[in-house]
């Protein structure tokens, strides 16, 4: 076999570069949970490598990393926080400390949240760490606002590929658009209409499109006797028909508000990376499809 002299090395060299995919470990961004995963690969493309701190099926309020995984997350050039959860608030102040040179950027910047005193917000019975509730990405309206800081961040990140970011978004935008448009069909003839879930991951979707979400959850905790007793009493009252469950979360007291009340019981998964798939599924399911 012939030997490849020294210039046509380096051209192939360069061609397997130019070729190469995702860039190297060191151009690593670091998110809280997987629906920002979904967004900033998105508008990331092939330019970073996306590593998401909290992993599937644990719970971002509560969740503790491990050594191992602090360690993945000081190699991160920056860090998108989705604004006020649990683990950003234990946590982030000594990632910070510990890699000062880190970049980091809340992705709830701009959008309004909503806080534990507001009237609307104590009768669904529940709080919040920090006292708003973080879970703007269930909503369309909050996955435009993560979808625009993202973009930003990544402009600030590397100007060089500004295009390439606006391009990538504006598909994104096409992405949640459709979306929109689908959950509307569904839910524009139940506005009014109540759910119960365990964990409030819903209200900004609730809000969105006219609903009543009603939480098993208290103050964190489960529920006592009493309270059941009232959120059965709730759901008649409402005439609500679907329950939702999560996978981070014991289901046994939404089984049974189920089943005293008759609703349909439907696992979701608000923290999946398939937020436009995730998205329609609730909807379908409140819509009894």
């Amino acid at each position: 076999m012939r030997k490849i002299n020294s210039a046509l090395a380096v051209v192939l060299l360069l061609i397997l570069f130019a070729c190469g995919g995702k860039q190297s470990e060191d151009q690593i961004v670091s998110v809280t949970i997987e629906p920002q995963r979904y967004v900033a690969e998105k508008i990331a493309g092939d330019r970073f490598v996306i590593h998401t701190a909290v992993p599937i099926g644990q719970s971002p309020e509560t969740y503790d990393p491990t050594p191992q995984q602090m360690l993945r997350l000081g190699k991160s050039v920056a860090y998108f926080r989705i604004g006020a959860i649990g683990f950003e608030q234990a946590w982030m102040p000594g990632i910070v400390a510990n890699n000062p040179e880190m970049k980091v950027f809340d992705l709830s910047e701009g959008f309004e949240l909503i806080h534990e005193t507001e009237e609307h917000h104590d009768h669904q019975g529940h709080h919040h760490h920090g006292g708003s509730d973080p879970h703007i990405w269930s909503s369309v309206g909050g996955m435009r606002t993560i979808a625009w800081n993202t973009l930003n961040a990544f402009l600030a990140l590397d100007k060089e590929y500004t295009a390439y970011y606006w391009q990538n978004y504006n598909q994104l935008l096409s992405e949640i658009d459709e979306t929109e448009a689908i959950i509307k069909e569904r839910l524009s003839p139940l506005a009014g209409d109540a759910f119960i879930i365990y964990h409030p991951a819903l209200t900004y979707f609730a809000e969105e499109f006219g609903l009543l979400q009603f939480c098993i959850e208290m103050d964190g905790k489960e529920p006592s006797p009493a309270r059941l007793k009232e959120l059965i009493s709730t759901a008649r009252e409402h005439h609500a028909k679907v329950v939702f469950i999560q996978q981070e979360f014991d289901s046994k007291n939404a089984e049974l508000i189920a089943k005293e009340t008759d609703c349909r019981l439907v696992v979701i998964n608000p923290l999946s990376y398939e937020w436009n798939k995730e998205m329609i599924h609730i909807a379908k399911a409140l819509a009894g499809e």
